[in-house]
């Protein structure tokens, strides 16, 4: 490859790098968050009381309250569920509590977990190809003779093998 074409990618890699730094740390953060997602970790609680329509019963009382709950028991008034949510048939009053992450943190998870139904997906999409521009594009900046390439390269292999081993694992 030419000094100028690899002056070129590594103008392009710069750059790009720069830019893609804010994204990286904020899918870096929200990652961190998402691995203690089935913890309370970084979660706050939160006493909800709603006023839903009276006379629901356990099997349509999730639906209303757009969640899943556990019905625990039932006294002909009230109904208990999760751990102290109640709701009273009569009046429809209902008390529960859950935990939610920050509303700034559950943004982030939102962008790390979007789907096409996302209007951002776009970004995902962006960054990924972005990523992958970067891991490629690497290569392009050394000389192939150069023994840094050839060491590049091990390391390169090196890593999408420990990836596929622990994805098997």
């Amino acid at each position: 490859m030419s000094r100028k074409s690899q002056e070129k990618f590594r103008e392009f890699h710069r750059y790009l790098g720069f830019f893609l730094a804010g994204i990286m740390a904020v899918y870096a953060l929200s990652g961190i968050v998402l691995t203690f997602r089935n913890t309370d970790t970084f979660k706050k609680k939160e006493v909800i009381e709603v006023i839903l329509e009276p006379g629901l019963t356990p099997e349509t009382l999730g639906p209303a309250l757009k969640s899943k709950i556990r019905v625990e028991n039932t006294n002909g008034i009230q109904i208990f569920f999760n751990n102290g949510g109640t709701y009273n048939i009569t009046t429809g009053e209902t008390k529960y509590s859950e935990t939610r992450y920050p509303r700034l943190l559950e943004k982030m998870n939102k962008l790390h977990l979007m789907n096409t139904t996302n209007p951002l997906f776009w970004l995902a999409i962006f960054f990924g190809l972005s990523l992958l521009f970067f891991s490629i594009s690497a290569f392009f900046m050394f000389n192939t003779g150069a023994p840094i390439y050839k060491k590049g390269l091990y390391f390169a292999i090196a890593g999408a093998a420990l990836t596929v081993v622990l994805l098997l694992v």
